[in-house]
């Protein structure tokens, strides 16, 4: 994660890699609550308010009201979000690929059902 923000703030992307990953969460699930946003990224539903309200200024997403729901609203990629995210996505990929460097197909798989089990233990 601290590899990636550098890289980031480097290239002056704007964003930060937890506004990254919930821009690549709606982006995989649009259009999508911010309750499921808020339990898709493994994060409270405050900070996901902060957070969306960045990308909203940003012009990268947008709330669209749900019918018949006045408390909650369906997110979304605007085109611009879409672009940032295509543009950008080769860039993670690349990261992803660092970070795994010298790992063998089987330690790969193991250390994700590794972090899956901290995962479960945790929620």
């Amino acid at each position: 994660k601290k590899y990636s923000q550098k890289e980031f703030d480097r290239i002056k992307l704007g964003i930060t890699i937890d506004q990254w990953v919930l821009l690549k969460i709606i982006e995989e699930s649009a259009p999508i609550s911010q309750k499921e946003l808020a339990d898709k990224s493994l994060r409270d539903p405050a900070s996901i308010t902060r957070t969306l309200d960045i990308l909203v200024k940003k012009s990268l997403l947008l709330r669209e009201p749900i019918l018949n729901n006045r408390r909650q609203y369906n997110i979304k990629l605007t085109k611009e979000g879409t672009k940032f995210v295509n543009d950008n996505i080769e860039m993670i990929k690349a990261h992803r690929k660092k970070s795994m460097e010298g790992f063998s197909e089987k330690e790969a798989q193991l250390l994700k059902v590794l972090l899956l089990k901290i995962q479960d233990n945790m929620s």
